[in-house]
């Protein structure tokens, strides 16, 4: 029996309650691989509206979305609070590391609320340091690497606990809570994570915060030096993790 299942963000929005003829709100879209999920699950009768206020990141998710042929598929550069009336209602507003960046995430959850309809659904998918990293053996290197990541996230003003804060955000907002969940992401010797690879990504924001230089991150045999950490123990390092809450409004 195969063991593959959906990952952590199919699985939150398939419990959830993100189904066929939707239409939904993709919040912070950047270059769409949430929009282009919710159109797999939504079907082409459906619509999703992907925003995000990175011009680079719509003119890319545009580019892919007419490359995939999705024509319930449309985004927009668009802050988050700055949402016009002519955008509709929706069955469903859904985002991903979008609320732990908001200076106010009670008041973005209550802004957006308005474009929900009556029993519409909020989820939102966020990653919390509050538990990580964790491990019985010591894996410096992994510990190192992810403290450049989390560093950054912080100078750049997110909340890192926003996992355990997010039952409260969606409560104060206004709407009923139906699900907090929460997944490790778990990395074993014989499991490969590209952990070099996001620093990699990230490398820009994290010399540009002052959070390590580019001769400290030595980034072209990081993800080596990463892998040979990890194969050299026997032991389980958690560098992450995710929490995932839907809510309901009345």
């Amino acid at each position: 029996m195969s063991t593959n299942l959906p990952d952590f963000t199919t699985r939150l929005l398939i419990d959830a309650g993100i189904e066929k003829g939707m239409r939904i709100l993709d919040v912070g879209c950047g270059s769409g691989d949430v929009s282009f999920l919710l159109c797999d699950l939504v079907g082409r009768d459906a619509e999703v509206i992907g925003v995000d206020h990175d011009a680079q990141a719509i003119a890319t998710a545009r580019q892919r979305g007419a490359a995939q042929n999705h024509p319930s598929l449309t985004f927009l550069q668009c802050e988050l609070l700055e949402l016009q009336d002519s955008i509709g209602t929706f069955d469903a507003i859904v985002g991903r590391r979008v609320l732990m960046y908001q200076k106010d995430a009670v008041a973005s959850i209550r802004a957006l609320s308005k474009y929900l309809r009556p029993n519409g659904i909020v989820v939102f998918q966020e990653h919390d340091t509050t538990m990580v990293p964790a491990s019985l053996d010591p894996f410096p290197l992994h510990k190192r690497a992810q403290s450049w990541i989390q560093e950054m996230i912080a100078r750049e003003g997110a909340d890192l606990h926003i996992g355990f804060n997010l039952h409260g955000i969606f409560t104060k907002a206004g709407l009923t809570v139906e699900s907090v969940r929460a997944e490790c992401l778990i990395q074993t010797p014989s499991t490969p994570y590209g952990l070099g690879y996001i620093v990699r990504a990230c490398l820009p924001r994290i010399a540009a915060l002052g959070v390590a230089s580019a001769e400290e991150v030595d980034i072209e045999t990081l993800q080596e030096r990463l892998d040979q950490e990890r194969s050299a123990s026997s032991g389980v390092y958690i560098g992450d993790v995710m929490f995932g809450s839907w809510a309901r409004k009345a």
